[in-house]
């Protein structure tokens, strides 16, 4: 049996799938630079041949413990399924000579070197400029047109993402996104291997998007995603998810599959997620594109990760299509052949539909709770009444545990704000949409009210 180096840390998708889908193809050895989440630790002991915690990621020397680690067990394949660590895996595959993203991986991690590398190549997306000290913002500021967009260039899940409408904002934009990318970091959500990451940022105007031009009914947001691999430097698309409109200033709310899209409009999403891809030059692993829809046909990219989308897209993916896509690229990566689908796949082949639900303390027009509540889900399977045939589930390891308090929406910090994580499986994509919207608008009402002793504490 094939040996993978599994290497863990915080995001990606749920552990316990992961581990579960690749312990059915390999022997699995498991490196995990973060804590792992209780709920799966007993499971990984049983799955997997070997475990090993180094303690702080962040001051080890982690593409020297990967190589090692791979060269004591014998790895056929290393992987990882987390934006922050993708670099150092794809430069210990350089190391190890095995296959993995490749040199070009830090282009799909550093939004910097990816918004410079699609302006070589021509590509849609928004006006830019980088920026690595306060007064980088400001020239950048005098160059393009407000409002603006900063972001973390190391980030994920909209992390330091802060929206600037006018010159007076953008000292305490500055000051406030290095807060949030410090206590990111303290709290394991922050890239692991390059040094000074967290102080890297990019700046960029905000494009307009629209979903009615691009949705039959409303509640769509006015972005998706295309999920695909790239095996042997060819990209494969997937699908494509769609999503519920995002929470300012742009953190993702819900993620559904499939994104119901006219078979016109998915051919030119695809083809514009193609050239975003090949432009990186990856070689061997997940892909994850972003792009924001427009009026008329119009499409920006947002961005684009060397690893499968985070949260629940891919069980959300294994449950519709019927493909495990983890259990496919560790077959991949170990040398055995895997059938990748010719094109995208489409509602049309679609076995029902499911969507990811990210819990914030923020109702469905966008505005904050007026009082701090208790998470319990069990008051959620109790008093929302979802469609027939709908199934509503909680990702107990990317969730508070009941009895929990919810934390205050901060538009700064984005999912690191997240209360829980649910699933939603649906006989179609309009009726997860629906079904979601009908959860945000009741959470509020019925999950309990924290006392001030609560609060406090």
């Amino acid at each position: 049996m094939s040996k993978v180096l599994l290497v863990h840390a915080k995001g990606g998708p749920p552990l316990g799938h992961v581990l579960s889908r690749t312990a059915a193809r390999a022997e699995v050895h498991l490196l995990a630079l973060s804590a792992l989440p209780p709920s799966v630790a007993g499971a990984a002991r049983d799955l997997c041949a070997s475990v090993v915690t180094p303690g702080d990621a962040r001051h080890l020397d982690l593409v020297s413990l990967i190589v090692s680690r791979a060269e004591a067990v014998g790895a056929d394949a290393v992987l990882t399924f987390s934006e922050y660590a993708v670099v150092a895996v794809a430069e210990a595959c350089e190391v190890l000579g095995l296959a993995g993203a490749g040199k070009a991986a830090s282009l799909a991690r550093d939004k910097r070197l990816m918004r410079s590398t699609w302006q070589e190549h021509g590509l849609s997306q928004p006006a830019f400029r980088a920026v690595d000290t306060e007064a980088d913002l400001h020239e950048a500021a005098r160059a393009l047109s407000f409002p603006l967009l900063l972001k973390a260039a190391w980030s994920a899940g909209s992390t330091a993402h802060q929206i600037i409408r006018a010159p007076h904002q953008l000292s305490a934009a500055w000051r406030r996104s290095r807060e949030v990318m410090a206590e990111s970091a303290e709290l394991g959500y922050a890239e692991l291997h390059v040094a000074g990451a967290q102080g890297h940022f990019v700046v960029e105007e905000i494009v307009t998007g629209t979903a009615s031009h691009w949705f039959d009914e409303p509640g769509w947001g006015d972005y998706v995603s295309v999920e695909g691999v790239v095996a042997g430097g060819t990209f494969h698309p997937v699908c494509v998810s769609g999503r519920m409109p995002t929470v300012e200033p742009f953190t993702e709310r819900a993620g559904i599959t499939p994104a119901l899209l006219s078979q016109d409009a998915q051919d030119r999403v695809v083809a514009l997620a193609r050239e975003a891809v090949d432009a990186l030059g990856l070689r061997d692993c997940g892909t994850h594109t972003e792009i924001k829809l427009g009026s008329d046909g119009g499409m920006w990219l947002i961005e684009t990760a060397a690893r499968f989308g985070g949260a629940m897209t891919v069980p959300q993916i294994e449950e519709v299509f019927g493909l495990d896509l983890v259990g496919m690229l560790v077959d991949h990566l170990t040398g055995r052949p895997v059938a990748w689908p010719e094109r995208a796949l489409t509602p049309a082949q679609a076995r029902g539909a499911a969507g990811s639900l990210v819990v914030l303390a923020v109702d469905g027009a966008g505005e904050a709770w007026r009082e701090r509540k208790i998470w319990d889900f069990s008051a959620v399977t109790k008093d929302v009444v979802l469609s027939p045939g709908s199934d509503l589930s909680v990702v107990t390891e990317s969730s508070l545990p009941d009895g929990g308090l919810i934390p205050v929406y901060d538009p700064a910090a984005g999912a690191n704000t997240m209360a829980a994580l649910c699933l939603l499986s649906a006989t179609d994509a309009r009726t997860v949409l629906r079904d979601f919207e009908t959860v945000v608008d009741a959470l509020p009402r019925i999950l309990p009210a924290a006392t001030s002793e609560e609060v406090s504490a």
